[in-house]
Parts: C-alpha cells; sequence; structure tokens
C-alpha cells in the first residue's frame, strides 16, 4: 500500500501515525491494512473511572440534603475524571477504529448528563456499538438513563406525552430534517411513554404510564413500543442514505459526493452493519482520491492528540486539558447542545485559529498563555508583568522528545514536511521552509511545522 494512502487512512480513522509504522504497512496490501485496523478493534476495552463510594447509596440515603449534595459534587467530579481518562485513551488507543469512531458517535447520538453512572455507562455503549448493528445500537441509546435524562423522556406519560426524544431521534440520529410530519412526532412519542430508569441507572418500563393504544405511524398501525418506532424508521432507505452522509462528511469530505453515498446506502440499508459500512469505504478505491487527502479541518481533540502522535506530551494539571479543549471549543463530554459541535469550517474561527496556531509552541517550546474570563482575549506571552488580563495560566506539560528523536532519526528536516503536512503549500510557505530547514534544529522545525495553517488539515 502506498504510502501516502496508509498516512490519509490513519489520519482519517486515528490520530496520524509514525514514521516506523508507515514502513512496516506500507509492506502490504490495502485489504491487509484495513482488516488489521478491523482486527485490533474487534475487542472493546471498557472506560472507566472509580464509582465505588455510590455502592451504598439508596433512595432513602438521598433524602438527606446535605449527603445528597455532597454526591453530587462528587459525581460532578467523576465525570471531570471520566472525560480527562477519554482524552488521555485516545493517546494511544489499541482498538484505534473503535475509539475514533466512538469520538463519532459522541457528535451523533450527543447527550450530556451530570451523573457518573449514567455518563460512564452512556459512553461505554457507545463504544460497545460503535462497529455493530445501527438499529440495535439505536434502540439501546432510546432505553440509556442519560439520554432520557438529557432528552426529557422521563417526563413523557400517556396522560402527558414529551415529543422531545421522539422529534430528535427522527431529525438528528435517524432521518433528517423534513423526513415526518408533527403527527409522526406525537404518534411515536406515545410509543416511547413509560421509559424510565433506576437509581443506578438500569432500564424499566412504568406501565401505568405507557400509552398501550394503538398510534399510527409512516402509514402502520398498532400498539407500537420504541423499539417497534425504531424498526419501522429503519425500513425507510433515508435513514441508511442520512448515516451514510454522516460518516461520508465526517471521514472522507465535507462535500458530499452523491454518487458515492449512492453505494454507500445500498452497502448500508441491506442490514445496517456499522463495521460493513466502513469496510465498504475504507476499500474504496475513492477514499484515497487526491481530492479526499488533506481536505478536512482537524477537529480540536483531532489537533492536540495528532500532536501527541508527533511528539508525545503530557499535561502536568489535569484541568489544564480542560481549559485547553474549552479554548480551542471542544469539550469532551461537554456538547453545546442537542445537535453536537458543528464541524468542518465551524471549527475555526478568530479566535481559535489564533489559539491553534500558537499552541504546538506553547506545549512543546515553554511559551506560556493567558486569557480572558470571558474567552475573547487570549495572547502569548512570557512576561505576565507586562500584561493585565483576569486569567492567567501557566499550561506546562513534560515533552518526551526522546521518542520523537527516535522516531523521525532517519528523517530529514525535509522529509518532515512530507510526513506531517498533508495538502499543498503555497509558495511562500514552501520557500521558508526550504530557508529554515537548513537553520533550524529538528525539533524546532517540526513546532514551526505544527504552527503552519496548513497542519491544520488532514
Amino acid at each position: 500500500m502506498k504510502s501516502a494512502h496508509i498516512q490519509h487512512l490513519y489520519n482519517r480513522i486515528g490520530f496520524g501515525i509514525s514514521p516506523k509504522e508507515i514502513e512496516r504497512l506500507s509492506k502490504k496490501t490495502k485489504k491487509e491494512v484495513v482488516e488489521e485496523l478491523f482486527s485490533s478493534s474487534k475487542k472493546t476495552t471498557q472506560l472507566k473511572v472509580d464509582t465505588s463510594y455510590i455502592k451504598d447509596v439508596t433512595y432513602k440515603s438521598l433524602k438527606d440534603i446535605k449527603k445528597r449534595r455532597e454526591l453530587q459534587k462528587m459525581s460532578r467530579k467523576k465525570v471531570f475524571d471520566l472525560s480527562i481518562a477519554w482524552f488521555h485513551r485516545l493517546h494511544n488507543p489499541a482498538e484505534i477504529l473503535r475509539e475514533k469512531m466512538t469520538l463519532f458517535w459522541a457528535n451523533h447520538f450527543v447527550c450530556e448528563n451530570r451523573n457518573i453512572l449514567f455518563v460512564q455507562k452512556y459512553n461505554n455503549v457507545l463504544r460497545e456499538n460503535a462497529l455493530g448493528n445501527f438499529k440495535d445500537f439505536t434502540k439501546t441509546i432510546s432505553k440509556e438513563a442519560a439520554m432520557l435524562n438529557y432528552l426529557n423522556n422521563k417526563q413523557n406519560k400517556k396522560k402527558s406525552p414529551n415529543e422531545n426524544f421522539a422529534r430528535e431521534l427522527m431529525e438528528l440520529f435517524t432521518l433528517g430534517q423534513d423526513q415526518y410530519t408533527e403527527k409522526d412526532i406525537k404518534e411515536s412519542a406515545r410509543a416511547f411513554t413509560g421509559y424510565n430508569h433506576k437509581m443506578k441507572g438500569d432500564f424499566f418500563l412504568r406501565r401505568k404510564h405507557h400509552d398501550e393504544s394503538n398510534k399510527t405511524f409512516f402509514g402502520k398501525t398498532g400498539n407500537f413500543n420504541g423499539d417497534d418506532i425504531i424498526d419501522i424508521i429503519l425500513e425507510k432507505k433515508q435513514c441508511a442514505r442520512f448515516i451514510s452522509e454522516k460518516i461520508y462528511s465526517y471521514f472522507v469530505n465535507d462535500t458530499i459526493n452523491k454518487k458515492h453515498i449512492d453505494k454507500m446506502t445500498k452497502v448500508f440499508y441491506k442490514d445496517y452493519d456499522i463495521e460493513n459500512l466502513m469496510r465498504y469505504v475504507l476499500l474504496s478505491n475513492w477514499f484515497y482520491d487526491s481530492d479526499n487527502i488533506g481536505n478536512k479541518i482537524k477537529s480540536p481533540i483531532e489537533f492536540l492528540v495528532g500532536m501527541n502522535t508527533i511528539v508525545p506530551y503530557k499535561f502536568k494539571k489535569p484541568k489544564q486539558i480542560r481549559l485547553v479543549q474549552k479554548l480551542l471549543g471542544q469539550v469532551l463530554l461537554s456538547p453545546p447542545n442537542v445537535a453536537g459541535w458543528k464541524t468542518g469550517k465551524n471549527w475555526i474561527d478568530s479566535n481559535t485559529i489564533v489559539t491553534r496556531l500558537r499552541l504546538p509552541s506553547m506545549l512543546l517550546n515553554n511559551a506560556q498563555i493567558a486569557y480572558s474570563e470571558k474567552g475573547d482575549e487570549e495572547t502569548m506571552i512570557t512576561n505576565f508583568n507586562k500584561r493585565k488580563l483576569r486569567r492567567q495560566a501557566f499550561i506546562k506539560v513534560s515533552k518526551d522528545w526522546e521518542s520523537f528523536e527516535e522516531n523521525y532519526k532517519n528523517k530529514s528536516n525535509k522529509e518532515l514536511i512530507g510526513l506531517i503536512i498533508n495538502t499543498n503549500l503555497n509558495s511562500g510557505t514552501a520557500e521558508m521552509l526550504e530557508k529554515n530547514g537548513e537553520l533550524l534544529s529538528k525539533q524546532n522545525f517540526i513546532i514551526q511545522l505544527m504552527s503552519l495553517p496548513e497542519y491544520q488539515l488532514c
């Protein structure tokens, strides 16, 4: 397999790749490389933090206001710990494709919660089903405590149906806009009445709140429950098309190619097997077309983790991991709304582009950052006495330059350009890099490469 294609593949299904791995995989065929990805992601390694403090908690103990507030405070801290653990997991995942798919699904089945038991279980449900059957996946999501709370389905009762989940199920999760009527929403909401969960998140159906009468949905009539509604939705080929388009825009190109989507839809509609769909995409010749290489803006998480693939680094203070994510516009486990993060060009604005361009130097060259509480003023300075800002951050990391030197020891500065930048450079930038390549050390040159606007693309 061509080295450039391997690099492209790992930029999309992971967060970059080392020269040694490129060399190893270049001896294999495309099919062998892709199959290795799926093989290594067969297993699911759950992400967990210590929740033993909740073990003996009962509904009775929660009646104590002081005790309840202590537990809520601890839960919020544990959710923070889980987000940090997830960030660390992405730095060196054993199941690389599964973890990238988990990140994708987190921005599809969008959900947020402050209960650590609900959040942790939900995050692992995304991970477990990331390459599974989409129909089973959707049914599982509909019964998750985190989602039942987030979209108010706990309040969905036969005497007063709540339509939030039913609406988002069709608009955001399965069909897209303008594919259903208001009556479809009302009728399907009745099917999800009574969905609830126990204190620690296990699903159960409150029979007295469930509407057992007939519903008419998409032209079919029956005593439907939530699973029935999902079955009927997935009978529509539009569902397979909607998911295919989202996967295409995430892994291939923001600009939809109808011909490619038609083929993906045909593959996916057969059985809604996510692994089969992803295998089809990654083995397709068009996935490796030059038009699809170096054309996507990295998400903040892809940007941060991708730098770590090149120069391993660790934040010395976990809170600063969240701070940097916030400055860049993507905080794990904290989506902006039910629609999730707007991707593509929406990742970049006048504030975030400045932060992105300065971040490699800040993390790897001992620079520091100051910012306002509103996040509307960011600058990198070395002497905080010269400027008064409401908030200051001395973000410090430990850098593993030895690993970098080992991985790139046989590569010249000129060769580094092609390994780090995946899009064409303008003539001025190319001339500047050629000049600096002769003057700068390999470490300083790699920082300069990662500080280019072109490095924002993959």
